[in-house]
């Protein structure tokens, strides 16, 4: 973990470099030293029906979820929360300058017992 989910209005496809933004995204995710390089996780969902605000077809939106598993300390998540929107919202200035547009952040922890995994990717890093 992380697992980034990015929400984003399709009015931005023409505007929105996706693989440059979660590059960046992952890079800083392994730059904090919080979390382990095979448990990133980024994706995009393009909405096609959205509405914001009064409904201006201009408007735009993008949003990023971080899932996070549980156990770190409050003060080491929100710095690496604080960092990650950094990052996120410099990718994204050159648009929010020129178009109207809600960005939004959110890192959630997720419940220690209620959360399943299985990956076999940290062994196949280990490996190298």
């Amino acid at each position: 973990m992380p697992h980034f989910i990015m929400e984003y209005s399709a009015n931005l496809d023409d505007d929105l470099d996706i693989p440059a933004l979660f590059e960046k995204l992952n890079e800083t995710a392994i730059g904090t030293g919080v979390f382990p390089i095979g448990g990133i996780r980024t994706r995009a969902v393009r909405c096609e029906h959205f509405r914001i605000g009064e409904g201006d077809p201009e408007n735009t939106f993008v949003h990023l979820t971080a899932k996070v598993g549980a156990g770190r300390e409050p003060e080491v998540l929100k710095a690496a929360s604080d960092k990650v929107f950094e990052v996120f919202t410099e990718c994204l200035k050159p648009i929010f300058d020129k178009r109207w547009m809600s960005i939004g952040f959110e890192m959630i922890e997720l419940h220690p017992e209620r959360n399943y995994r299985m990956n076999n990717i940290h062994q196949k890093l280990a490996d190298k």
